[in-house]
């Protein structure tokens, strides 16, 4: 048997290893922990390692060559041009305005404006509008005519962080009381002597200023003396400052409000020995937090008044609710919204000659008390160029004016003042609880056509009075404005005012009362028009249209308006100077 040198070393470690195993005895056996090696025992290897190739590749240029043979050829490339953006000249604006128009019934249009630079932060301005007609209404046995003149005054500056302007005006204007009622007109004798002239006189003053940075954001006065040629006079004085703070990311706004309102009638408009007096302060605090949620906005908030009759030495405090609330539920599409408001509203004799000039220079005045008014609605878009609003309303007033015809008085002819001959109005105040559905649609056709129809209607409930006097129980108005071409342009509205209620005479004997009746007052549509061109920047010409249906419809009882009246007149811009 043949053994190999590998045989003869691993029997040669077996034995011995066996034998060294049985001679151990008792030594001790020293067991050694096993080698852990570190990284600082490692070599570093070098960043960039060093190659070595013993084979070395040089580069060589390469040269092309084209072999090129000439050819023939009749075509002609055309120069390249590059296209323009065509660039549109934007309108001049002009600082300067004058309007001029004349029509039917010797009626009259006039307008000025001027806007004058100071520096480069302040501005002055003057603005002149006049308006008058010289009647001619089918079926009245007096004067008709009306004027309506106003002057304003304005200064303001514009600053990094502040704004603030001042303007100071004037207003004259003058009515008639020749709505006379037909079963009065044959018992006044000399009606040709009665002169139912009446003038009214409005001086005022008032400034805003803003702040850019400054927790008090803004803050408005204004003062108003008006007066008639009746020795009626009204004193009225507001100040609105308004702040606003930023509370853990929300916007806490508040408005502090100050109403006074102060005016005397004389006896003599009355038959009173004494004059006939009100006033009433109201001061207010109106508190809200506006909060933003994504698609939510709150706004929560309260008001209370205290409101003082100086007159009476007799004083209350009102509080209200001030909370509205919009979501968008399909982003621009659909956004719902709700509110519950109330306030303290201030009246004036002012303010009521602006709504029904034909008032008698006697009538009460108190405040408001609209206790609440609850509203929920939405609106959005039905496209991309229709737009709606629809919302039903609730709404609560304590005294509510209203206005009702005065009744005749012919006991001494030819000494009453000329609005006792049931040709007048005056202001009686009930509690009012009113009902709205309100819709509108806008059209934007295109950037030339827009086209909006809106609608309300009304549903009233008095307390003491047998009607909601002349309150109407629709309204609905169409609103378009058409640019027809570059220099044409064209607009149109049309208003409807659905029936309301008044009391009428209809039967009148000389030395007995007037017998006074309710009577409904017509639902009537009056339909407007305007035409125009631009022959440049400065000059364009225009034509107006209004009641063009004819129609000498009653706004109010025994009172109709002028018929088709047309109207034509120019405009003319310009910059002192150019």
């Amino acid at each position: 048997m043949k053994i190999n040198s590998l045989s003869v070393v691993i029997m040669f470690l077996f034995f011995t290893g066996f034998s060294y195993a049985q001679d151990l005895g008792s030594e001790t056996v020293e067991v050694v922990k096993p080698y852990t090696p570190t990284v600082s025992d490692a070599s570093k290897i070098r960043e960039t390692p060093k190659i070595s190739d013993s084979v070395n590749l040089e580069k060589r240029p390469v040269q092309y060559s084209i072999f090129s043979v000439p050819v023939a050829s009749t075509f002609a490339p055309a120069k390249g041009r590059a296209t323009t953006v065509e660039r549109q000249r934007p309108p001049q604006l002009y600082d300067n305005y004058i309007t001029l128009g004349f029509g039917t019934y010797t009626s009259a249009l006039a307008e000025f404006y001027s806007n004058i630079e100071v520096t480069r932060t302040d501005n002055f301005g003057i603005f002149l509008t006049h308006n008058s007609a010289q009647g001619g209404i089918e079926g009245v046995v007096l004067d008709d005519s009306y004027y309506d003149t106003e002057l304003n005054l304005n200064y303001s500056s514009r600053n990094r962080n502040l704004i603030w302007n001042t303007d100071l005006g004037v207003e004259h204007r003058l009515f008639n009381w020749y709505g006379f009622e037909p079963a009065v007109i044959p018992a006044i004798y000399e009606i040709g002597e009665i002169d139912p002239q009446h003038n009214y006189y409005s001086v005022y003053a008032g400034g805003e200023i803003n702040w850019d940075k400054s927790f008090f954001d803004r803050a408005e006065a204004r003062y108003r003396y008006f007066g008639d040629d009746f020795q009626s006079t009204e004193h009225r004085f507001t100040f609105k400052p308004t702040l606003e703070l930023p509370i853990a990311g929300e916007l806490f706004h508040t408005n502090l409000i100050f109403d006074y309102v102060n005016g005397t009638f004389s006896p003599y408009n009355y038959g009173d020995g004494e004059d006939l007096t009100y006033g009433f302060m109201n001061v207010g605090l109106a508190s809200s937090l506006l909060v933003l949620r994504d698609d939510l906005t709150l706004n929560l908030g309260a008001a209370i008044y205290y409101s003082y009759d100086s007159e009476n030495s007799d004083g209350g405090v009102y509080v209200y609710p001030q909370v509205t609330a919009s979501y968008r539920a399909a982003g621009d599409y659909f956004i719902a919204y709700a509110g519950l408001e109330g306030e303290l509203r201030q009246n004036s004799y002012y303010e009521f000659t602006k709504e029904n000039p034909f008032l008698s220079p006697a009538v009460g005045v108190t405040p408001t008390d609209q206790q609440y008014k609850a509203y929920v609605g939405a609106k959005g878009k039905l496209s991309s160029s229709i737009g709606y609003n629809t919302r039903l309303k609730y709404m609560t007033e304590d005294f509510k004016p209203l206005f009702v015809s005065n009744p005749s008085d012919l006991s001494e002819p030819g000494v009453k003042p000329p609005y006792t001959y049931g040709n007048s109005f005056g202001v009686i105040y009930d509690r009012v609880n009113t009902i709205s559905l309100f819709g509108e649609l806008n059209f934007d056709v295109n950037r030339k056509l827009n086209l909006r129809i809106n609608g309300e209607y009304f549903l009233y409930d008095t307390d003491e009075q047998e009607e909601a006097w002349n309150l109407p129980d629709f309204r609905a108005n169409l609103l378009a404005d058409y640019q027809i071409t570059e220099k044409w342009f064209a607009g149109a509205n049309i208003f409807v005012v659905g029936e309301r209620k008044d009391y009428g005479t209809f039967e009148y004997s000389p030395g007995s009362p007037s017998v006074r009746e309710i009577e409904t007052l017509n639902s009537y549509i009056d339909l407007n028009a305007n035409l125009g061109y631009r022959f440049n920047d400065r000059l364009s010409i225009f034509a107006k249209g209004h009641n063009l249906l004819g129609e000498n419809y009653e706004r109010w009882i025994d009172y109709p308006v002028l018929g088709l009246q047309v109207m034509a007149g120019a405009t003319y811009k310009f910059d002192f100077g150019r």
